[in-house]
């Protein structure tokens, strides 16, 4: 039997879904928890093997109580059965150590599956949720040349992007014409370009000046 333990703030949710896996022979309710901070006193009674765990409750929200459970209970999986899909909710929980992500409009069957196959150790992750981890994961590892740039050398190349003089640019930053100088040369290194005309057209493609 996958013992199972219920963890949301709504009790008509957790009546529908106790009513429905407990009709389920290989599933077991161990307990109902309302809220994030009874959840893992339960967690740590009860000793699930699967937990379908909120995000949104009082006292203690669902990324904490995931984050608690399995620093205790490392065997246990934590299933996040939400409505949220944003970032702020996603990432954290994730972090915090959930095995699997579903959303509330998942099917009573889904929600069955998910936990045998979260207890046979394969993780199940919403569609919706799938693609945005992908999406952060291409923009962590697709970063542009200029994000590599100091701060003052950013200032630097938008001005020069603006057709200023090193002289102009010394004058409106306050300082030396030669430190002007060096930081146009880190930028031509850094954005792999090889004049002041390639540095003003790489700053307008990438939409760093008006």
């Amino acid at each position: 039997m996958i013992k199972v333990l219920l963890v949301d703030d709504h009790e008509m949710v957790r009546m529908g879904l106790s009513t429905y896996l407990s009709t389920e022979e290989d599933i077991d309710i161990v307990g109902e928890a309302s809220n994030g901070l009874e959840g893992v006193q339960m967690a740590v009674d009860k000793k699930p093997d699967v937990i379908l765990m909120d995000l949104v409750m009082e006292k203690m929200d669902g990324i904490e109580a995931t984050k608690q459970v399995t620093a205790k209970l490392p065997d246990v999986k934590v299933i996040v059965l939400t409505s949220f899909i944003d970032d702020e909710k996603v990432y954290p929980v994730i972090e915090a150590g959930a095995f699997s992500y579903l959303l509330k409009t998942s099917r009573a069957n889904e929600i069955a599956e998910a936990i045998r196959s979260a207890h046979a150790g394969e993780a199940i992750v919403e569609a919706k949720v799938t693609n945005k981890m992908m999406q952060r994961m291409r923009q962590q590892t697709v970063r542009n040349p200029h994000e590599e740039l100091t701060p003052r050398e950013l200032e630097v190349l938008c001005l020069v992007g603006n057709g200023k003089t090193n002289q102009e640019i010394a004058d409106e930053l306050f300082i030396g014409i030669k430190t002007v100088k060096t930081h146009v040369s880190n930028i031509l290194a850094k954005l792999c370009v090889e004049d002041r005309t390639q540095i003003a057209i790489y700053a307008h493609r990438h939409g760093l000046v008006k």
